[in-house]
C-alpha cells in the first residue's frame, strides 16, 4: 500500500438519510475516510464534509475507507453519549451486504473467532484464540452465483476489520479486497464489496426505535 494515492469521490459530495436536532445519518462512499488521516493529503473524510455544514457533528462509529454505507454522527453532546452508551451496549442492529469469493454451501451461521491486530503487518487484523477480543458475526446467504455469493453480515462485535477477517476464515474472502483478498480476489471487482446496508438504533432523546436503508448496488458494479 506504499504507493496508495488518496483520491476520495466527489459526487455525491455529501448523502444525508436523515437529519434532525440530534443527529444526523449518512450514506458513506467507498474510498472517502470516516475520519480525517494523519497525513494534510488524507485530511478530507465524512466528518470533515458534515461538519461544514454541521459544525456540532461528533463521529459515534466508523466505516472502514473501502466500505461504504450508512454511518450515523451526533449534533450535541447529549446524543453523543447516549448513542456511544448504544454502541458499547450493542443496542443498535447492523447489516452489511457482501459479495464474496466463491460458492458457499451452508445457508448460514455464527463466526465466532477473536480477533488481535496482526502488528507487523498492521493495519491488518487476525484470529488469535489465546489473545484475541472475542468477535462475532452472524451470515446468512442472500443469492449464488457462479463462483460468488451475496451474503447479509450482522456483527454482533465491532471489532476493526471484523467482517472482512471473519469471511476469509470461512473461506470467502470479499471480493475487492485489498488487504485479505488475492490478486485474482482484488481484481474481481472494482471496490471492496461490502456495504453497510441497515441500521436500527434508538433515537437518543425520543427513546423511539429508528431504522435506516441504504440498498446495496454493489451486483451492479460487476456489469460494468
Amino acid at each position: 500500500m506504499s504507493d496508495f494515492i488518496y483520491q476520495p469521490p466527489t459526487e455525491p459530495y455529501l448523502k444525508v438519510l436523515y437529519l434532525d436536532h440530534d443527529l444526523v445519518v449518512l450514506d458513506k462512499p467507498s474510498g472517502l475516510l470516516s475520519v480525517p488521516g494523519r497525513l494534510p493529503e488524507h485530511k478530507d473524510s465524512l466528518m470533515l464534509r458534515v461538519q461544514r455544514a454541521l459544525p456540532t457533528a461528533i463521529v459515534i462509529h466508523r466505516l472502514d475507507m473501502a466500505t461504504s454505507g450508512i454511518m450515523v454522527m451526533a449534533l450535541n453532546r447529549p446524543a453523543m453519549s447516549h448513542l456511544a452508551r448504544q454502541f458499547q451496549q450493542r443496542r443498535p442492529r447492523k447489516t452489511y451486504s457482501a459479495w464474496v469469493d466463491g460458492t458457499i454451501a451452508s445457508d448460514g451461521g455464527l463466526i465466532d473467532q477473536p480477533l488481535i491486530c496482526d502488528w507487523p503487518n498492521r493495519p491488518k487484523q487476525m484470529i488469535d484464540t489465546t489473545q484475541g477480543k472475542p468477535a462475532q458475526t452472524l451470515w446468512q446467504v442472500a443469492e449464488r452465483r457462479a463462483n460468488r455469493t451475496l451474503v447479509s453480515l450482522h456483527p454482533i462485535t465491532g471489532r476493526s476489520h471484523q467482517l472482512r477477517v471473519h469471511m476469509l476464515h470461512l473461506g470467502h474472502t470479499i471480493l475487492g479486497d485489498q488487504l485479505y483478498g488475492t490478486e485474482r480476489q482484488i481484481q474481481a471487482a472494482p471496490r471492496l464489496q461490502l456495504h453497510a446496508s441497515h441500521l436500527q438504533l434508538d433515537h437518543p432523546v425520543t427513546g423511539q426505535r429508528m431504522s435506516f436503508d441504504s440498498p446495496a448496488n454493489l451486483a451492479l458494479e460487476f456489469l460494468h
